[in-house]
């Protein structure tokens, strides 16, 4: 029975440094440090937009460092994280406030898939898609 307990906290434990990742990510995207999203970003990276853009790790890091996409707060709901091995599975709802180069004030409100996949000690976001509700 210990053994069960144990790998239950284990995977707990393994879903709370995952959720950490997501809430690193989630501060360097509003504030743009270029260090942070180098950071949290594997240098595979493929993050599609709603639209259906996809960006490479340089294209991402670069358009919120710049502020070319910028991101004034971010609010995330409805979260879960499914573990498999050194890869995890995020899904949460996206609801934020942004103020991108020459345009107004807008609201987005997307749903997101991310994959997360650790990196010696580290989560790194390995993929991301998003889709608008």
């Amino acid at each position: 029975m210990s053994k069960i307990t144990n790998a239950s906290m284990s995977e707990s434990n393994i879903e709370k440094e995952v959720a950490q990742a997501v809430e690193i990510l989630r501060l360097a995207m509003i504030s743009g440090d270029s260090v942070a999203l180098s950071n949290i970003a594997h240098d595979a990276l493929s993050y599609g937009h709603s639209n259906g853009y996809v960006e490479s790790k340089e294209e991402f890091v670069q358009k919120l460092a710049s502020k070319q996409s910028n991101f004034i707060s971010i609010e995330l709901s409805d979260q879960t994280i499914q573990v498999v091995g050194n890869t995890a599975i995020v899904r949460h709802k996206f609801n934020a406030q942004t103020h991108d180069a020459g345009k107004d004030v807008a609201t987005v409100n997307i749903a997101i898939l991310y994959v997360f996949k650790k990196e010696k000690d580290n989560w790194q976001m390995l993929a991301r898609q998003a889709v608008r509700i």
